[in-house]
């Protein structure tokens, strides 16, 4: 999964998209480098981030899903987005996939999903992104996030949602500490739960990389990245949502080839 970001203030400069022109550049870039889904988000989330309004939200992303799901119409689509308003309209544009970094904590949102059957990846936010970084605490961070992921997971599908159509993230970075981040990384099992749900894992280039490595610049934090895609694709990870889709793609072939041979 792509990052594409028509945010002027996303943690990782490299990201930011401004227009619709660029948007379908960005977009081909990342379908031809092996990208199977863009994940198309108008508001940055990153710690200390100041919310937007939904006006603003809806200008920056509606446009630009509508293009890519007409340029291109086998590519799936995913909204990052809070506003359940945002996600309707993102639907009717065009996209496939809500992506919500809150967890369906809106009730709003979860009628939506309900009622559209639109796939849906619930994410762990501890707090809101403007403190969230303040002072995050857990009993035990996998537990801890399991049980609110898999109590919103299930009550989607208890009132009829398809399994497959919800993915789990853990939220890395969104309320964690270093030590937490590591914990949900270990493995990816935890958060399954009786459904076996797919888990989806947004690490690309995190601020993890500048507590556990010392690399404060975003621009510096590759390396750390990919040896998290390593991990990823060696546990079973189901979708890796990526700034850099290529260096990615060249990883996994080169991991799954050299399996193969074992």
């Amino acid at each position: 999964m792509g990052v594409l970001n028509v945010t002027p203030d996303s943690f990782h400069a490299d990201s930011r998209i401004n227009g619709i022109e660029a948007a379908l550049k960005q977009a081909s870039k990342m379908q031809g480098e092996g990208a199977e889904w863009i994940d198309i988000g108008g508001e940055s989330t990153r710690p200390g981030a100041d919310p937007v309004s939904i006006d603003e939200e809806k200008i920056r992303v509606i446009p630009i899903i509508e293009a890519v799901r007409r340029v291109y119409p086998e590519i799936g689509i995913s909204v990052d987005t809070r506003r359940p308003e945002v996600a309707r309209l993102a639907l009717e544009a065009g996209a496939n996939l809500i992506n919500d970094v809150s967890g369906l904590r809106d009730p709003e949102m979860v009628e939506l999903v309900l009622s559209t059957g639109a796939g849906v990846c619930i994410m762990h936010m501890q707090g809101v992104p403007k403190s969230m970084q303040d002072r995050p605490q857990y009993t035990e961070a996998r537990t801890d996030v399991a049980n609110e992921l898999l109590h919103r997971a299930h009550a989607l599908i208890e009132s009829g949602h398809p399994s497959e159509r919800i993915c789990l993230d853990p939220g890395i970075g969104f309320g964690k500490r270093l030590e937490d981040n590591l914990a949900l990384l270990s493995d990816a099992d935890w958060i399954r739960g009786p459904h076996q749900l797919p888990v989806l894992w947004g690490v690309s280039r995190k601020s993890m990389f500048r507590d556990l490595l010392n690399r404060t610049e975003t621009s510096e934090r590759l390396a750390g990245t990919l040896g998290v895609a390593a991990h990823a694709q060696k546990v079973g990870v189901d979708i890796l949502r990526v700034h850099d889709v290529a260096e990615h793609v060249d990883l996994g072939r080169t991991l799954a080839e050299l399996e193969a041979r074992r």
